[in-house]
């Protein structure tokens, strides 16, 4: 894994200019304007990338329905600090959809990993679903995978809800981002060592 200049700009979006937006608008607009204008960057970023691949990816997706939550909120008179926790709601679902698949007969993750293979090959489906089936380590290799990311949404969600609550608004903008990254960035390691893992195991 390398660092690019695509990945750096992405940072810069997602972390700097928020803030930044925030500071330039809290004079003129309050805390409330400001919030707003802190989710422009990331949405024209989503925009853009919309645009260009014809696709929306996993962090598009998050700012968009932080966004309309935004509206939500906005339309039922919430407050500042229900602003700043807008993506973390959209993130706690998810992870409690992962957790809840883990009662069905296949987790999210199966489901994910063979959209995955489907737009790599065209014979990928087929092969994962005979996988699957032949292959008791698989099935619970992605139940445990489906349960860590399902933890990690939740906690992500309830940690940035709890800075919310008891920090500065300014701060809770400033670290929030931060602490999403690293409990994203975590999981995407833990998952990558855990795939060498399994290979190195089945050689």
């Amino acid at each position: 894994m390398k660092f690019k200049p695509k990945l750096i700009f992405e940072f810069a979006v997602n972390l700097l200019l928020p803030w930044l937006a925030y500071r330039a608008a809290l004079p003129h607009y309050g805390q409330t304007g400001a919030l707003y204008a802190s989710a422009v960057p990331p949405l024209i970023w989503s925009l853009a990338e919309f645009a260009r691949f014809r696709r929306v990816d996993a962090l598009s997706a998050f700012v968009l329905l932080g966004i309309a939550l935004s509206i939500a909120v906005m339309a039922l008179g919430g407050s500042p600090r229900m602003l700043l926790v807008r993506e973390s709601l959209v993130s706690g679902l998810i992870g409690l959809v992962f957790l809840g698949s883990l009662a069905l007969q296949r987790p999210l993750t199966f489901y994910l990993a063979r959209a995955t293979l489907a737009r790599q090959q065209a014979e990928g489906p087929a092969r994962f679903e005979m996988l699957w089936r032949e292959i008791p380590a698989l099935r619970g290799a992605l139940r445990l995978m489906t349960l860590v990311w399902g933890a990690g949404l939740t906690l992500e969600c309830l940690l940035r809800c709890w800075l919310a609550w008891y920090w500065p608004v300014e701060r809770v903008l400033v670290v929030s981002p931060i602490v999403s990254y690293a409990i994203y960035g975590g999981m995407l390691l833990w998952t990558l060592w855990y795939q060498r893992r399994l290979r190195a195991r089945r050689g």
